[in-house]
């Protein structure tokens, strides 16, 4: 970073020394001509739309990322469920629970946590319990690979999801862009005649919105989890439907270990 602005600052005064004692020399006297504000905004205009349009795809990608992971862990979330049939007897509740547990978890919780930034230890009371849980199951029980290998994707999709809740496009790099589209906008309008302006005025008034409305939705997108264009736990919400049909089909509703919010029923937290 030392090296960039230190060569920056060189380039600056070599070019402000060359304009002021070289160019004298070689244009002969002191010419009033040269590159105007319409030649130098140019290049900004250039240089704001290439930035513009490579921050909207990297949102854009993180906004699908997010979608397929929201989807991979869910997926992950109902083979598990669904693996749990083959688990012995004694311990087939207590996963069937465990799996709507933490979708509920995740739906009521973490996913509005996520909106901000962030993440939610609830999911966790349940995978944890889940490993607990393919311990009393042991390794040679013919379902015990099948559930860690379930809960290894459920996991990976989690650690997705939740990565991707942080934006891609950094803070600094927002607000650089902000005083770039401020300064060219600014530069655009030097560049306009003063009288019978009406049709340039207007398209700079277009040129604006766009140039505007394009850094907002590059912000919005930014946050899959949060803004207009969201990612919404659907897939989840239905994965907690069917493993809540399927529970109910054998047991009560009494047996399920948590609350519709996701939260343990039991004093401490615990399932």
């Amino acid at each position: 970073m030392t090296v960039t602005l230190l060569v920056a600052f060189l380039a600056l005064t070599a070019g402000l020394a060359a304009n002021r004692f070289l160019r004298p020399r070689l244009m002969g006297g002191d010419d009033a001509e040269g590159m105007g504000v319409r030649d130098l905004i140019g290049p900004l205009m250039t240089l704001t739309i290439l930035i513009l349009a490579f921050m909207l795809v990297t949102a854009s990608s993180s906004n699908g990322r997010a979608d397929d992971a929201a989807r991979a862990e869910a997926h992950a979330l109902d083979h598990l469920a669904e693996v749990a049939d083959y688990a012995p007897p004694a311990l087939r509740q207590r996963l069937r629970g465990d799996a709507v547990c933490y979708a509920r978890a995740v739906v009521y919780k973490e996913w509005p946590a996520m909106a901000g930034g962030k993440g939610s230890s609830a999911p966790s009371v349940w995978s944890r319990d889940f490993r607990a849980a393919f311990k009393e199951v042991g390794t040679g029980s013919p379902a015990f690979g099948m559930l860690v290998a379930a809960d290894d994707q459920r996991s990976l999709g989690r650690q997705a999801r939740m990565a991707e809740a942080t934006p891609t496009v950094p803070g600094l790099v927002y607000w650089f862009m902000l005083v770039n589209l401020a300064v060219t906008v600014v530069g655009l309008g030097l560049c306009l005649p003063r009288t019978g302006n009406k049709g340039p005025l207007s398209a700079l008034v277009v040129v604006t919105v766009l140039l505007t409305a394009t850094l907002l939705i590059i912000r919005d997108v930014d946050r899959p989890f949060g803004g207009v264009i969201v990612v919404k736990p659907t897939r989840m919400a239905e994965v907690e439907e069917e493993s809540v049909r399927d529970f109910l089909a054998d047991h009560t509703a009494d047996g399920l270990p948590c609350d519709e919010q996701g939260r343990a029923r039991r004093p401490g937290g615990g399932p």
